[in-house]
């Protein structure tokens, strides 16, 4: 692999015609400023907040490029499209912010539908969760903190290890994988807990039930190491997604408040650093621990690739899985797929309104993690030139 494999612009953007290009160059460019997206973001809230009439331009900009509709029936002809070229999906409704029960019965009776529906489908291999979709962050943030909830508390976090199980039974019931996404560290550790209980429960023959390890944080290999010792002891299949992070200015800012050493790894450098020893970690130990790389980074993505080349690991093996979100890096996820590497993308849908955090969240993750926009810009214009557009 002399030659860098994810240079091809035709088979990256082999889904998008001309006009898609040229949109999509107009949307990175404006994401490479930042003063542009913080005023961008606020004024679009704004304009929801108030019913104005923005919900069409919203739709033929950002939310077509990040996400593949409204509903999980819009998003099928690209799934359909994308596993033509060996692209996998993750349809993941992205909702979020909801507090009441209501909500969460809500969110696991849509995610049920989804893991029914990823079950006749072999181009949805995995389903994914957000823990505070399902249950109150306080009540993530309480157990985490190892607090004595009140009895109504107590009440409230058996309906959320009720909605895990159901959850996690469902999927092992229906042979489909389940990833648990990462979010703040100060509500991590119930989840880490709680995902863990469900790997010793159902992970016995195949990994059906995955946890996101976000490598940003410092204390992550040994997170995973533990969690190893642990399988080992007790005879089950560990499901590890590997990211870097989502959420590092936050982080940060209430280490700051709450006079705390951060959690976050001190720098970009270090942050990689911890991601490759994370990811050789498991790498090497893929007997145990079943693997799901979601990255951006092509340093991370060549690495392990040599690593498996290496250890003459087939790249179709079931132990790992590259991942890459709707609308990034599509040439990762292509040229990966090319090449006979197992791939996904993580597909989120929702009703406009209702996804708009996540999108910001997009926004404002291409303009802090350097480099990515001007990559992302690069390849396009590479392609448009390639295309003569």
């Amino acid at each position: 692999m002399k030659e860098n494999p994810f240079n091809n612009t035709s088979n990256a953007f082999s889904l998008r015609s001309d006009k898609d290009l040229k949109k999509a160059h107009f949307i990175f460019s404006a994401m490479s400023k930042p003063w542009l997206v913080d005023v961008g973001s606020k004024a679009t809230m704004l304009a929801l907040k108030w019913r104005l009439p923005v919900k069409g331009l919203i739709n033929s900009t950002i939310f077509q490029q990040f996400c593949g509709g409204t509903t999980d029936e819009e998003c099928m002809p690209l799934v359909g499209k994308m596993f033509e070229k060996g692209v996998s999906s993750i349809l993941d409704y992205s909702v979020e912010g909801k507090e009441n029960e209501a909500d969460f019965d809500a969110v696991v009776g849509k995610k049920l539908t989804l893991i029914h529906m990823a079950s006749e489908n072999n181009a949805l291999p995995f389903e994914v969760v957000k823990p505070t979709a399902i249950g109150r962050f306080y009540i993530w943030q309480k157990m985490s903190e190892q607090k004595t909830l009140t009895v109504v508390e107590q009440l409230e976090w058996e309906r959320i290890y009720n909605r895990i199980d159901l959850l996690c039974k469902t999927a092992v019931d229906n042979d489909i994988a389940l990833l648990f996404d990462g979010e703040e560290s100060w509500m991590q550790d119930a989840a880490d807990q709680l995902v863990g209980e469900m790997m010793q429960k159902y992970n016995h023959g195949r990994a059906y039930i995955y946890n996101t390890v976000q490598c940003y944080r410092h204390d992550r290999l040994d997170y995973i190491m533990d969690l190893y010792e642990v399988a080992k002891v007790n005879g089950f299949l560990i499901g590890a997604k590997i990211v870097r992070g989502a959420y590092m200015e936050k982080e940060r800012e209430r280490a700051r408040a709450y006079n705390y050493s951060s959690p976050i790894c001190k720098d970009k450098v270090a942050t990689d650093e911890m991601y490759n020893h994370v990811m050789r970690y498991i790498l090497d130990r893929l007997d145990v621990i079943k693997l799901c790389l979601g990255t951006h980074n092509e340093a991370s993505t060549l690495e392990a690739m040599k690593f498996l080349n290496e250890k003459e690991v087939e790249p179709n093996t079931n132990d790992v899985w590259f991942g890459q979100l709707y609308g990034m890096s599509d040439n990762l996820t292509f040229n990966l797929a090319a090449l006979g590497f197992n791939t996904f993308k993580v597909l989120p849908f929702g009703p406009i309104e209702e996804v708009m955090p996540y999108l910001i969240r997009r926004a404002q993750e291409n303009t802090s993690v350097a480099g990515q926009t001007g990559r992302e810009l690069t390849l396009i214009e590479q392609e448009m030139k390639r295309r003569g557009i």
